[in-house]
């Protein structure tokens, strides 16, 4: 099809510019133009500021589409995380986003929002993309599937948990750490019936913070720890929680309510306020992730800091290692969370 002098085909729409256009114009070879778009340090400075102004000036977009399609494999990484909604996810793709982007590799997220049907729908999106890693905090028993993509060329990195532990690399915060800092906390306090609020069960994060618990609760004298379920992590879990322990008798009350996550807590400390509770002289309340809200809420929360951006950096560096290189040795890096002690439990 013939094309017109200002860059429309006949039928008006808008013509392609390609690589052979591009080295048309700037009077160089097709093989200059791929050096000045993938390896510009290849190129002359002279002659690649030349090119790079002509491909300005035509308007030259590169179809990296077709290009990691022949190459049989996307530059992007897929990532699925737990819950979008909780900041303490969005911190750690931000920290996974800022490491990519020093390697010019875009961050594709995926929230599974504790929805093993979800998460399983995210792994066939990101397979079907053919992207070159996986980045993932996985719901169900995933495993096997990981398996599967891992053998189909995709480097996989699991995040804040370990899964298959020789078989896949992961970065992790240690979460029985960061309970028993928690728990040793109120009991320190004076705290003697601990309510632990959060779930599901099954979620790693939640199963070795409630451990931790009741080792502290076990080395301490009179202390009782109560575990109350829920089915997610967010704030309506904390307010049906509250909801569930005032209904107790007084002696069965808690003193102390340790959640699994800052919001839950936060849903808590709403539910305890609604309901006339004293925070802390009532009832302590202490969180999990030290997210933005915890310090700004009307009683400034204390909680368990996590490194957050850190955890995504530290995953990113390890999948750009297996991507580079799928032999890398498999190893499992573990952050320390910290205590941040607030008006919630030391009024």
């Amino acid at each position: 099809m013939s094309t017109r002098s200002d860059g429309l085909r006949p039928d008006g729409a808008a013509r392609h510019v390609s690589v052979k256009d591009v080295a048309a114009a700037a009077g160089v070879s097709v093989g200059t133009v791929s050096n000045v778009l993938n390896r510009p340090e290849k190129v002359l400075p002279a002659t690649l500021q030349h090119v790079l102004g002509v491909i300005d000036e035509l308007g030259f977009v590169r179809n990296d589409a077709a290009r990691q399609l022949r190459a049989g494999r996307n530059r992007a990484v897929g990532m699925i995380v737990l819950d979008v909604r909780n900041p303490f996810f969005t911190d750690v793709a931000q920290g996974v986003e800022e490491s990519l982007g020093r390697e010019r590799r875009p961050l594709i997220l995926g929230n599974s929002g504790q929805d093993s049907a979800r998460e399983s729908t995210y792994l066939d999106l990101f397979e079907e993309q053919r992207v070159s890693g996986l980045l993932i905090t996985p719901v169900g028993q995933v495993l096997p599937r990981l398996r599967r993509i891992r053998d189909r060329g995709t480097a996989v990195v699991v995040v804040d948990r370990k899964v298959g532990s020789r078989e896949f690399s992961s970065v992790s915060v240690d979460d029985r750490l960061g309970g028993r800092l928690a728990a040793q906390h109120l009991v320190d306090g004076g705290r003697r019936r601990i309510a632990f609020v959060g779930g599901p069960r099954g979620l790693n994060q939640v199963k070795h913070r409630l451990a931790a618990t009741e080792e502290v609760a076990a080395a301490s004298t009179g202390v009782q720890v109560r575990f109350v379920e829920t089915a997610t992590m967010d704030a309506d879990a904390g307010r049906r929680a509250v909801d569930e322990l005032l209904a107790l008798g007084k002696r069965e009350r808690p003193d102390a309510i340790f959640a699994a996550n800052d919001l839950v807590a936060l849903g808590a400390l709403q539910g305890l306020t609604l309901a006339g509770a004293r925070v802390p002289e009532d009832v302590a309340i202490i969180g999990y992730d030290d997210i933005g809200f915890a310090a700004s809420a009307a009683i400034p929360l204390s909680s368990v800091r996590q490194p957050r951006e850190e955890l995504g950096a530290a995953a990113a560096r390890i999948l750009l290692d297996v991507i580079a290189d799928p032999a890398t040795k498999i190893r499992h890096d573990v952050l320390e969370p910290e205590l941040v002690v607030r008006r919630s439990t030391a009024g």
